[in-house]
């Protein structure tokens, strides 16, 4: 155990600790490489200025938009679709099928957002737009007019593959005895699937919930290179970007390190949460707690 707690204390109790300690001092890009003594401790200044921000609700509330529909619809939703249909089917299909949907997290993510960007361009070059122009459709600027609903598509396609991994190994785990129990009691393949299969996707499911979540809250990368915010003032804006933009890239040219630390802080807090909730809702209690053995 002491090379694993050797890691996590250097790697990610002391690095807490020190953007913590960042979030309560005023130090930005320019003090940080000229002069590192000018930074000064300012205790919770930057918290208060995060909850006069006018446009720190709306983030906040596209966060919570983008990971409650990515969630739902693609990271755990689909992903179980996936998984229940790629099971029932010949094992060889199955694996084709699945290793299609894993396509979208190996590719390089420049690469994979330039072939989204390829395909919503503006009429004549978005492959959309082309066919829309051979099905005498209208055509439109989908990066304008509906960013969310790409941003979500490019986020659920690579967030399905993890899921459904999980879920095909847990549910291609099931003793075959429950399932063949179930056929013979005459279940048909539905009830077999809601009586029988999804019971025991708890604890799957309590992990796949939690880790994708905390995913989806702390991962910016693909709506940084899909929009970066945009289009117009924060439409796409996620917190875990607001604190990128912030501390490294902020739009007004000063990268305040110290107040993009507040932002990451007070992302923690929320994951952690999140996460004592889903441990609530699953009972996570019950999940881990000993077998009861019966003594007649």
């Amino acid at each position: 155990m002491l090379p694993a707690g050797i890691l996590v204390l250097l790697f990610f109790l002391i690095p807490v600790v020190i953007v913590i300690y960042l979030s309560m001092t005023n130090l930005a890009s320019a003090n940080f490489t000229s002069n590192l003594s000018k930074m000064e401790f300012i205790g919770l200044e930057n918290y208060r200025i995060l909850l006069n921000d006018q446009f720190a609700k709306r983030i906040f509330f596209n966060s919570i938009f983008y990971v409650l529909f990515t969630l739902s619809m693609f990271n755990v939703g689909l992903a179980l679709v996936v998984s229940l249909l790629t099971t029932h089917i010949p094992r060889g299909a199955g694996f084709f099928f699945r290793a299609i949907w894993i396509l979208p997290r190996v590719t390089a993510s420049t690469l994979y957002i330039l072939i989204w960007k390829r395909m919503i361009a503006e009429a004549p070059f978005g492959i959309i737009n082309q066919f829309n122009g051979l099905l005498g459709l209208p055509t439109y600027n989908y990066a304008a007019d509906r960013p969310w609903e790409f941003v979500i598509l490019v986020n659920g396609f690579i967030g399905v593959s993890f899921g459904m991994i999980i879920f095909t190994s847990a549910i291609e785990s099931i003793p075959k005895d429950l399932l063949n129990a179930s056929l013979v009691d005459g279940s048909s393949l539905l009830q077999r699937i809601r009586y029988v299969i999804l019971p025991l996707l708890r604890w799957p499911l309590l992990f796949v919930v939690t880790y994708q979540t905390l995913s989806l809250l702390t991962s910016f990368e693909q709506i940084l290179l899909l929009t970066n915010g945009g289009p117009g003032l924060y439409r796409t804006e996620v917190w875990s970007l607001a604190a990128y933009h912030r501390a490294l890239s902020n739009y007004f040219g000063n990268a305040q390190w110290g107040y993009g630390s507040a932002f990451a802080v007070v992302l923690v807090l929320i994951g952690v949460v999140l996460a004592v909730i889903y441990m609530r809702v699953f009972r996570f209690s019950e999940l881990v707690a000993e077998p009861k053995v019966e003594v007649l």
